[in-house]
């Protein structure tokens, strides 16, 4: 379904879905358009249209916007993924609605179609401290301009996902219609136009300051892991019936908070009835409202934050109440420490499948053979505990906090910085390693619910032989999703 962009609504699922190809649609741009009027009639100096940037901030300049655009689109490393770039290209279109920026609503269209057609600027990985990502909308602005060539989804097999085709000619009179579909996806004419907009020396900074690809990672992060953390609850509950836990920490006369009691109600209504065999059971089992619970406000908090921010106008100068307003909402600290608490919260909650993993592995909980093993003294699942360890040392690895850090750069002018794209990358990488986690621990429950003759119809490898378990962890990894309750 296409998302459409009103500058207002953007959910950071709706960011997923037009990463992957659903298209978008433009809403109303009468704020951007009011906000370029205003543009117009500014005079005395306004920084960046009128006066250099950074530490040129008092040096009076003319027309260097496009200069400034070549400077700045110096990134490094390895090119960022498709989907990423898409979803890029989304918020900042997003954000350009809200009206802040004065650019030429005129580029609106051209850069929807850009999106649309599945085209990405090739974006480099680092670049950014988190005070705007400059190198990245730079280096779109170079694509606009066609002194970068766009990456289309011919060329770019990483993103697995198509997105359509226009159709024909944006109607804007100051794109460039170039000469071809120069590699489109499948059913774009020879004859379509690539997205080109002639950006206006005043429009350069305007586009670029704003922390949109960093915004991407974030919605994309938020939104993978909510699918994983909703899946969680039902891989636990798997566990609580192959090892009959305990439900009495699950009770509604427990429960402190709404998401330890949401979590509680419905691992409740997932495990259904067990018969207890111990006064009480490991904090795998008893603590999982709590823990779980608290991963989900953070997670919450996370989603709420990078919403406001997806739907904010955070140029700097930002037009408004006709006049230009110097200020800081480039700078994304709110950001950062969201996603510095989510990213600690997602090892909380993966500690607690490894603490059930190694249960289920345990004849004291299970009354079956060490590790789900078919004959005495077989390996079994014994590997998976190895796997998920691993796979915890990465997640604790990337929930090193970044906001411990700074910099000062730019002759000393700009004396804080935020790193929220590192941040944000790092919470869109931890979705791997959990994943795996999970998957370990279902694999595992599975095995011992059938074992022990309890019902589970989940489509699984029933073969209980000693043997590689690789295959069963992709496929429990592509279960996942269809596990949210």
């Amino acid at each position: 379904m296409t998302v459409v962009l009103d500058g207002a609504h953007l959910t950071c699922e709706q960011v997923g879905r037009a990463a992957h190809g659903s298209g978008v649609a433009l809403g109303s741009t009468g704020r951007a358009e009011a906000a370029w009027r205003t543009a117009g009639l500014l005079d005395g100096p306004v920084y960046g249209r009128t006066t250099g940037v950074g530490a040129n901030k008092d040096v009076t300049t003319e027309d260097t916007g496009l200069d400034l655009l070549r400077s700045h689109a110096g990134g490094a490393g390895p090119v960022i993924e498709a989907f990423r770039a898409r979803a890029t290209l989304v918020v900042r279109l997003n954000q350009l609605l809200a009206g802040g920026s004065g650019v030429d609503p005129a580029l609106l269209p051209v850069l929807a179609a850009a999106v649309n057609r599945g085209l990405t600027p090739p974006i480099r990985t680092y670049g950014a401290i988190g005070t705007g990502d400059l190198t990245a909308l730079a280096t779109t602005a170079l694509c606009l301009l066609g002194e970068l060539p766009w990456t289309s989804p011919a060329e770019d097999v990483r993103t697995g996902a198509r997105a359509g085709d226009t159709g024909g000619r944006t109607g804007n009179p100051a794109s460039e219609t170039g000469s071809g579909a120069e590699g489109g996806p499948p059913g774009t004419r020879a004859g379509d136009p690539v997205p080109r907009f002639a950006l206006a020396s005043g429009d350069a900074l305007p586009f670029i300051s704003s922390g949109a690809a960093t915004l991407a990672d974030a919605a994309l992060a938020c939104h993978r892991l909510g699918v994983l953390l909703s899946a969680a609850t039902a891989v636990a509950a798997h566990s609580f019936r192959a090892v009959d836990a305990s439900l009495e920490p699950l009770s509604p006369v427990v429960q402190r908070g709404p998401e330890q009691t949401g979590v509680a109600a419905a691992l409740r209504a997932l495990v259904g009835s067990t018969s207890p065999r111990r006064v009480q059971d490991p904090y795998g089992y008893r603590a999982f409202p709590q823990v779980h619970g608290a991963v989900l406000d953070a997670l919450g908090r996370a989603e709420r934050t990078i919403t406001e921010e997806m739907n904010a106008a955070p140029e700097n100068p930002l037009i408004a109440d006709g006049r230009a307003w110097h200020n800081g909402n480039f700078h994304s600290a709110r950001v950062a420490l969201v996603l510095d608490a989510l990213r600690a919260a997602l090892v909380q909650t993966a500690t607690l499948s490894v603490a059930r993993l190694a249960t289920l592995n345990d004849p004291a909980h299970t009354g079956l053979l060490p590790f789900l093993a078919e004959r005495p003294g077989l390996s079994g699942v014994m590997i998976l505990e190895y796997v998920a360890h691993s796979a915890l040392a990465e997640l604790r690895h990337l929930a090193a906090p970044v906001t411990l850090g700074g910099a000062v750069l730019s002759l000393g002018t700009e004396d804080h910085a935020s790193f929220t794209p590192q941040a944000a990358r790092s919470a869109l990488a931890a979705a791997e390693p959990l994943e795996i986690v999970l998957a370990c621990e279902l694999v595992a429950s599975v095995r011992a619910l059938r074992r022990r003759g309890l019902p589970c119809d989940l489509p699984l490898d029933p073969a209980m032989e000693d043997r590689p378990l690789d295959a069963d962890l992709d496929a429990a990894r592509g279960l996942l999703p269809g596990l949210v309750p």
